[in-house]
């Protein structure tokens, strides 16, 4: 199994899914803005508690590394790899902007674009094509920055930001609509991007962004 752990926004959220037939053998989540430390390691014992063999058939931890709360990810990620440390398995650092757009892929001819709010105004964001294949990660910059760089193309809005960056594409003419939760993502797809991510191109170390570059749009990523 493969175990997903997800602390970057505003819920502690874990599940357990084959790796083989990726079945969801157990999941839950819990909302809060605060307190994520606390909560975690009582959830995942409640969570290997459910499934047979418990942590016993874990092959595999993947955990969002950001962007997010600073206290947030660090939380999820201290704990993924200590369990990764013990029970000897990979451990394998996912995008929380990538999370947000993995149930969203398939559509032909649509833009995913994951955002979530920065300080000051701007966005943090990561765009995708139906593919998944990456057209930028990581910038930081205006609503009229971002949708500048999308072309006329309708666009699916995951994320945080989602409901007010399609409020500004509405104002410029372009097609768009909202999907999904907002307050954190799916931890399902944390697990399936877990599954396919290579763990020596994607360490479990957080990911923050610079406030340099919040001014306008450039690829921020500060990796520590």
């Amino acid at each position: 199994m493969i175990l997903a752990i997800d602390t970057s926004l505003g819920a502690v959220s874990a599940c357990l899914i084959d790796h083989e037939t990726l079945d969801s053998a157990s999941a839950l989540s819990l909302r809060m803005e605060r307190g994520h430390a606390e909560a975690l390691a009582p959830a995942l014992q409640k969570l290997f508690e459910s499934v047979d063999g418990g942590m016993g058939r874990l092959a595999r931890v993947a955990v969002t590394v950001g962007p997010g709360s600073f206290t947030g990810v660090r939380v999820g990620v201290a704990a993924a790899r200590a369990i990764g440390l013990a029970r000897d398995v990979e451990v394998v650092g996912i995008s929380t902007l990538s999370a947000f757009a993995a149930p969203y892929l398939g559509e032909p001819g649509t833009i995913i674009v994951s955002a979530l709010e920065a300080r000051g105004g701007a966005l943090i964001a990561e765009m995708c094509d139906e593919r998944g294949k990456l057209l930028f990660s990581g910038r930081c910059g205006s609503l009229r920055d971002l949708l500048g760089l999308t072309g006329p193309v309708p666009l699916r809005l995951v994320g945080p930001a989602a409901p007010r960056l399609a409020l500004e594409a509405w104002s410029l003419g372009h097609e768009a609509e909202v999907f999904g939760e907002t307050h954190s993502p799916d931890v399902t797809y944390v697990a399936r991007l877990g599954l396919l991510t290579d763990a020596r191109e994607a360490p479990p170390r957080p990911v923050y962004f610079s406030a340099e570059a919040q001014g306008g749009v450039a690829d921020a990523c500060v990796t520590i």
